[in-house]
């Protein structure tokens, strides 16, 4: 009896004591951005990008380490614990994996070239950090001093005496390594091979970074040279003899390779995870400090917005620095279990640039879809550069419009230009691919600097890097804690993408019919695109668990699909005749 009447006086206690509750409530699908644009403020992001800039990074160096163990320092800072330390309780973890490096690392130290007879150097290290080639050993202290032998044509090398001269080409320096100093004997290479697209004429001291093999015997080196000093150097040739002091200090010693891992553990389905890779090598700003930066600021502040109780992820979330290529390659590799349940990969790179400074634009790299295959209208590959694939390497899935949708979102709100290239492959999205796993790539182009010693912080924009990093932020967001609504959400946006894109196909296809090509063609180009957006389509099964409903819409898209396929091929027959 008593219990009765106490009943209700209690429900309203545990109500009133709910309602007035402090606690900051979960943040929702819809608000993610809001929340996102006003937390996420590209400081940490930039300052990282500033520390890391500052080193030539390869693998096992001075420069690498130290952005590694930085990494490491700012994750502990923001709540992340040593997986060595770590409990079962704790969400927020780390690790630094260590393994020996078969081959010594090298850094850069100094460099100069001069011409004999001048005071002014040709080049020197202070102002062409760039200049070196990779692997190239020291001199002696003194320098080498040689003549300079000018190699128009490769194929004259063979019948030339380069035994203890400079050899200078205008090439990679890899190309000519073997005939020039393993087979002839040369002291050293001097090289220019800068792209067009880095506008030489017009940034003349940017030097691309090159690379020669590691060659222990012989101890060799290279040097790259900018446009200036390629051109004041052939002037000095058309007088007569040239002869150059090369003066070199590298360091090349035994070293382990690093890889940092972060991860924050999903509450429901912690086995299921995204990951983000952003490699650490490299001796730019903008390639790759800004992936960098800006990861790492997406970490600690996913971490902030869980301690808030703003963000709770469903599945993990992880972060991975280290080796391009091949530290992501072996993250999916060593453990096929894990690799099973990656469901989303994505590559940061090159995601931070002044557009007004380096030009180009942020792009999203597409995982392999037809315009890979039949590039026309606004899809364009970069200068970068990427070849004709093939239909059977197709990879159907919702991952790429519902980035792009996502992206345009942001890009909206902050008056922020989004666009897209075809798959062209270069960087860790690779690795994923190649495990089944989908991966897109987020990345700049064209950038007038890029791997040139002037890719410096002075071209790094902290407005991109904090919309990069909030769009990446609420894209993982979104898949981290998707379900059938959000599976739904994604249907429909395929949808309309297919609508789009077969419309616009449709275009293409006629101008090209009035070119003369064939309806065969055309009639494939449609039925492919069809195809890859009904598989694409079919893909988001993946998200929900179990839902009839689904079932019901994804039957729909498919049959408006396939419908509107039909059509435009009735059209284009049409359109043949006449």
């Amino acid at each position: 009896m008593y219990k009765k009447s106490c009943l209700p006086l209690l429900l309203l206690l545990v109500f009133l004591s709910c309602k007035n509750s402090k606690e900051t409530p979960q943040t929702n699908t819809s608000n993610y951005f809001d929340v996102l644009n006003q937390e996420f403020t590209g400081d940490l992001a930039y300052e990282t990008t500033s520390f890391v800039e500052k080193y030539w990074r390869v693998v096992g160096n001075t420069g690498f380490n130290k952005s590694v163990y930085k990494i490491a320092e700012e994750l502990e800072k923001s709540g992340f614990v040593s997986e060595e330390k770590a409990t079962t309780t704790h969400h927020l973890t780390y690790r630094i994996e260590k393994r020996p490096l078969e081959k010594p690392t090298w850094e850069s130290v100094d460099a100069t070239v001069t011409i004999n007879g001048e005071e002014t150097p040709l080049l020197q290290h202070s102002t062409n950090r760039n200049m070196i080639a990779l692997n190239s050993y020291s001199t002696p202290k003194e320098g080498v001093s040689a003549e300079v032998v000018y190699i128009k044509d490769l194929k004259t090398i063979k019948d030339l005496d380069v035994k203890g001269k400079i050899v200078f080409a205008e090439t990679h320096p890899h190309r000519i390594f073997n005939q020039a100093i393993v087979e002839r004997g040369a002291a050293g290479l001097i090289t220019y091979s800068n792209p067009k697209y880095l506008q030489p004429q017009k940034n003349t001291t940017s030097i691309q970074f090159r690379s020669i093999p590691l060659n222990k015997e012989l101890k060799a080196w290279a040097i790259a040279m900018s446009y200036e000093a390629k051109e004041r150097l052939k002037a000095e040739l058309l007088k007569g003899k040239v002869f150059l002091n090369v003066s070199i200090k590298t360091n090349i010693y035994p070293s382990e390779e690093l890889t940092i891992v972060a991860d924050i553990k999903g509450s429901k389905y912690p086995k299921e995870r995204l990951v983000f890779s952003a490699h650490i090598q490299e001796p730019g700003a903008n390639d790759n400090a800004t992936g960098v930066g800006v990861a790492l600021e997406m970490a600690t502040l996913t971490a902030k917005l869980m301690k808030e109780k703003k963000f709770t992820p469903h599945r993990t979330l992880t972060f991975l620095w280290g080796d391009e290529i091949v530290s992501t390659n072996r993250y999916v590799k060593e453990d096929s279990v894990r690799a099973k349940d990656i469901k989303w990969g994505i590559s940061l790179d090159m995601v931070g640039e002044d557009t007004e400074k380096t030009g180009g634009t942020f792009l999203i790299e597409k995982m392999p879809d037809p315009s890979a295959i039949w590039t026309r209208g606004k899809d364009k590959h970069t200068e970068w550069g990427g070849r004709k694939m093939k239909l059977e390497e197709m990879t159907p899935h919702y991952l790429n419009d519902f980035l792009i949708h996502k992206f345009k979102e942001q890009g909206k709100r902050a008056n922020w230009v989004v666009n897209t290239n075809p798959f062209e492959g270069g960087s860790d999205h690779v690795p994923f691919l190649k495990g089944n796993i989908p991966s897109v790539l987020f990345w700049h182009f064209t950038d007038q600097f890029y791997h040139t010693d002037n890719d410096r912080i002075d071209k790094v924009s902290k407005t991109t890097l904090k919309n990069v990093g909030v769009a990446s932020l609420a894209s993982a967001y979104a898949l981290l804690n998707s379900n059938d609504t959000t599976a739904n959400m994604i249907l429909h946006n395929i949808e309309t993408a297919a609508v789009s894109r077969l419309l616009e196909e449709e275009k293409q296809s006629k101008v090209y019919l009035k070119k003369g090509d064939s309806l065969v063609t055309q009639n494939k180009i449609i039925t492919t695109w069809k195809d890859w957006y009904i598989k694409a389509s079919q893909t988001t099964l993946d998200i929900v668990k179990d839902s009839k409903n689904h079932q019901e819409q994804l039957e729909k898209t498919t049959k408006k699909i396939d419908s509107l396929a039909t059509e435009i091929l009735k059209r284009l027959q049409e359109f043949k005749k006449n």
